[in-house]
């Protein structure tokens, strides 16, 4: 029996893309692998944003992290962050799928707009960007690590929300379930998938979701939270060191999990 331990939870010298990464969740991720020695690499949409947020990660957790922004609910945006990072990394060790979209609206009046912008991004993209990004993921499970992947689905895709979010809960479920069929395809070629199931976080889109405008400083998050068993919102170091555990040696043997990162909101519903 091997008995080291040594480096259990380490990620130094990993290469990871983080969608979505500009702000919220990603954000926090992508802050916690950069400093954990990942080079990291993040997406969004807005150019600008991307930019000053991969500066501010630099030089916050000094380490690396490159903006390369992209539009991942289309199939163009799609290939074009695919194609780009691959003239860049020979391999991803890490790719975290966060990049994501909401749409609130009375059942009376939910547009198909409102479907199809959140089931392209949420669902869509990620099992395409998946796909493109296969050949660097394969790269490098061909080393002395397992590739990993993780989802990032919704506690909205587990139970019943309170908001009129009906195409982002049915997104995030099939975001849960699309990770165990891709760990049942992928795990005998040491690409392991799992999924993490965020609860409330102070993010701009818990923010807008209970009428906070996006504002995430200054707002009584305890308010919000006072249904939840830890009677908090979720922290940086919660959702990053959960990432880091699934990258990991520590996490090799979790696969095709759905993880609820949530205080115990799943649990006491």
């Amino acid at each position: 029996m091997d008995t080291n331990f040594n480096n259990l939870f380490s990620i130094a010298g990993k290469v990871a893309l983080v969608t979505g990464g500009s702000r919220g969740i990603g954000e926090m991720i992508a802050s916690g692998f950069v400093a954990s020695g990942a080079k990291v690499y993040i997406s969004s949409r807005k150019a600008d944003v991307c930019e000053a947020t991969a500066q501010r990660i630099s030089q916050t957790c000094g380490g690396t992290c490159i903006a390369l922004p992209a539009d991942l609910s289309r199939m163009d945006g799609v290939e074009s962050l695919a194609a780009r990072l691959a003239k860049l990394e020979p391999k991803l060790d890490i790719l975290v799928n966060n990049a994501g979209a909401a749409w609130g609206a009375p059942i009376e009046q939910f547009p198909e707009v409102g479907w199809d912008k959140v089931m392209d991004t949420n669902v869509k993209g990620v099992f395409f960007l998946t796909q493109k990004l296969l050949p660097l993921l394969r790269q490098a499970a061909a080393g002395p690590s397992p590739a990993r992947v993780i989802n990032i689905g919704s506690i909205d895709g587990i139970k019943s929300a309170t908001f009129d979010s009906f195409s982002y809960g049915a997104s995030k479920a099939a975001v849960h379930h699309l990770t165990r069929f891709l760990a049942a395809q992928l795990t005998k070629e040491r690409i392991l998938f799992n999924a993490i199931a965020p609860g409330p976080y102070p993010t701009w889109m818990l923010s807008t979701g209970v009428g906070h405008g996006g504002e995430t400083q200054g707002v009584d998050w305890a308010s919000v939270t006072q249904r939840n068993p830890s009677g908090r919102v979720g922290t940086p170091q919660d959702i990053a060191g959960l990432a880091i555990f699934l990258s990991s040696r520590a996490g090799e043997y979790v696969v095709g999990q759905t993880i609820a990162s949530d205080g115990g909101a799943v649990a006491a519903s």
